[in-house]
């Protein structure tokens, strides 16, 4: 008898736990440990949360080494190859005794990373699927989200157990990180259905998510690096990258209020955690819908980023309203590591596909490192909260026109 299960599924186990433990722990948890390991050296945040700049320019950096890599060698080796060096740099990051340290444990975090939160989801799920891409890649993908709500309270406690608790948090986010998955990246993952003795999920099935479909084929990298719809998904990336750090100021939107509105005010760690969960549900429900047509994930994603930029803008309260509007903003969010990928294989087919989409992913982790810092400076200057909600708008237009306009190339 036919069974209903495909491995597949295990393969789709392992992107939860590759996105759920190195990614999240690396990534979604760094946020805890810029006040208390600044304070313990007594140094600037500006100083310690370096390290997270180097380590975004170090994924960018190795993103085209990675994904050739990915493309021919066995995904179990580069894949094991990038936990450990994540594993180890956030181990690393618990023996800091200065911040040169910290900067290089930074960088090999960012070499470690970068095939695992860019490459690796995409890539399997593109290799072992050809039905239900955008679900399989969506739910995977908000595991990076799920991880951070699991573990920031769990690293939040190990911080204040003690005045050099943050060490503690750093080992067991790094023992959790290698112990929790070599074992999927070892035993379980295989690059293609084929090393299986097997067919791709959903393979000679006669399906009715044809819409946007990718054909298995597809344009070499050499090639797709010459064409204006690689510039104009490249813009994408960045573009959709830089919006998407809006919401690192969604709570300092809200303490803004607070000698008008000191109810939102006090509210400012539920803002954030509205749009993480309009994150996690958005990079599902996204994926489903790509799964039908890859405009209207375009649209309905740019559509609710720019309602809920509209309701935290001119409806700050009742605090509702504000909940919305940050739900809804985490949507447009999850479209950075939804949208893009599945953006990518639409237009250019899924022969080339890792290192085409490596190299967009360097314009993305690149934004990265500097679009906290260009925020910043928006929010100081004199238009202040309006002219970050202006410009996130603006951004929200241009992904629109360039996403579009990449479609439009596929089938030249």
């Amino acid at each position: 008898m036919k069974s209903n299960f495909h491995y597949a599924y295990l393969i789709v186990a392992s992107c939860i736990v590759i996105m759920c433990l190195p990614c999240a722990l690396a990534l979604s948890c760094a946020g805890i440990f810029f006040t208390p390991v600044s304070e313990f050296f007594g140094v600037p945040r500006a100083q310690f949360t370096l390290y997270f700049s180097i380590l975004n320019i170090f994924m960018m950096i190795s993103l085209p080494i990675a994904g050739n890599h990915l493309s021919r060698l066995d995904a179990r080796k580069v894949l094991s190859g990038g936990t450990i060096l994540a594993g180890l740099g956030l181990i690393g990051m618990s023996l800091g005794n200065s911040m040169p340290w910290f900067y290089v444990c930074g960088a090999i975090m960012g070499f470690g990373i970068a095939p695992l939160i860019y490459l690796s989801v995409p890539t399997l799920i593109n290799n072992w699927c050809v039905k239900r891409v955008g679900f399989f890649v969506g739910l995977c993908m908000a595991f990076t989200g799920i991880g951070g709500v699991i573990f920031n309270p769990i690293g939040t406690a190990l911080i204040q157990s003690g005045p050099e608790g943050w060490r503690t948090a750093y080992l067991a986010f790094g023992i959790i990180a290698l112990v929790g998955t070599l074992p999927f990246t070892l035993f379980v993952v295989r690059t293609k259905p084929a090393d299986k003795g097997l067919l791709p999920y959903g393979a000679g099935e006669v399906s009715d998510e044809k819409v946007d479909a990718a054909p298995v084929d597809g344009v070499p990298a050499a090639v797709a690096m010459k064409t204006p719809a690689f510039f104009a998904i490249a813009i994408f990336c960045g573009v959709i990258t830089l919006n998407q750090t809006i919401y690192q100021f969604l709570a300092s939107y809200a303490t803004s209020f607070k000698a008008t509105l000191p109810q939102i005010a006090a509210a400012s760690g539920i803002v954030a955690s509205a749009a993480m969960a309009g994150q996690a549900i958005g990079k599902v429900l996204l994926g489903i819908i790509n799964d039908r047509s890859v405009r209207l994930g375009i649209v309905c994603g740019l559509g609710a980023g720019a309602a809920g930029v509209l309701l935290m803008w001119f409806f700050p309260s009742p605090l509702i309203m504000l909940l919305i509007g940050a739900f809804l903003f985490g949507i447009v969010y999850a479209m950075t590591t939804v949208q893009t990928p599945l953006l990518v294989r639409s237009v250019f087919g899924s022969a080339d596909y890792t290192n085409i989409y490596a190299r967009i992913s360097m314009v993305g982790s690149l934004m990265s490192a500097v679009a906290a810092v260009f925020w910043s400076f928006v929010i100081d200057s004199p238009g202040g909260f309006p002219l970050m909600f202006i410009l996130g708008l603006a951004c929200m237009a241009i992904c629109l026109v360039t996403s579009f306009f990449a479609l439009g190339q596929a089938k030249g």
